[in-house]
């Protein structure tokens, strides 16, 4: 019986440690203090520039999307955070095993559309330094606004978010933005389509680097043109893009997934291809 009770008594204490393991957010809570605008930067705004054209895959590309299926992509346990301590325990949880279902957006005419609600979807494949070539559009949807006009994001090893976001006509904070290093870096200009069109991202993302004992040995870089415009050049992150609070680094796996942001909103991707650098 006694081995029993302290059996009981272990579950229970397992459990509870597991509920704990990563942070929750009580959102309704924090709508009084509103910590979020303490990192959103309004000015200055990005001038417009006209786009340009689109690109092909080149032959050493890896295809991770050719608008047939999502056998590339999977969904995650656990996705990103909005808050630095959220961020280390899905790191901790990221590197002792997680869970992953098929991915669950629709795939249709060639596109890969968000479903709202199913949550973000990762690569099966990690990556480093890459080269990323991204098509993606915003959705037409009369009354949004803001941060609520068809928002999604590309999250480089699934922790740095270059954001994705209808910035035709439509104002935000300027970190927050089409092209913002998500409040960190704000667009050189703003080179945004209208909603309803195809739009462009060429990346060269370099990854963070770590020493043995865990501290930063050199940052993540991010160079990217929006739609054939330079928008970033060898923009320095402080770490992970994070939505609440100041960024800081903390030591990863040399290689993860990259990670396409469900954020409620309809936003279709297409032309997805990487090369490894």
């Amino acid at each position: 019986m006694k081995r029993i009770l302290i059996a009981v008594v272990l579950i229970q204490v397992g459990s509870v440690l597991f509920s704990q393991e990563i942070p929750q957010i009580d959102w309704a809570a924090l709508q009084k203090t509103k910590p979020w605008e303490a990192t959103e930067v309004w000015e200055p705004v990005p001038a417009k520039v006209t786009p340009g054209v689109y690109t092909s895959p080149p032959s050493d590309a890896i295809v991770l999307f050719d608008g047939k299926n999502l056998e590339q992509w999977v969904t995650p346990e656990v996705d990103y955070g909005a808050r630095m301590d959220v961020v280390e325990a899905i790191l901790k949880k990221r590197m002792n095993g997680y869970s992953k279902a098929p991915a669950k957006w629709v795939v249709k005419d060639g596109e890969c559309i968000v479903n709202p609600g199913s949550g973000a979807i990762e690569t099966k494949t990690g990556f480093g330094d890459m080269q990323l070539h991204i098509e993606w559009l915003c959705p037409t949807d009369p009354g949004k606004e803001g941060q609520a006009y068809s928002n999604s994001g590309i999250f480089f090893m699934g922790l740095y978010e270059l954001q994705v976001l209808n910035s035709y006509e439509n104002s935000t904070y300027s970190n927050g933005q089409a092209g913002a290093m998500y409040k960190q870096s704000i667009p050189m200009v703003n080179a945004s389509r209208p909603s309803g069109e195809w739009q462009s991202y060429d990346v060269v993302f370099t990854a963070p680097h770590f020493k043995r004992d865990g501290s930063l040995e050199s940052p993540a870089y991010v160079t990217a043109f929006h739609n054939g415009v330079l928008i970033q050049n060898h923009a320095e992150l402080k770490g992970p893009c994070v939505f609440i609070g100041k960024p800081y680094y903390v030591a990863h796996p040399d290689k993860m997934p990259l990670l396409l942001q469900d954020h409620g909103d309809k936003v279709r991707y297409r032309n997805i291809w990487v090369r490894p650098l």
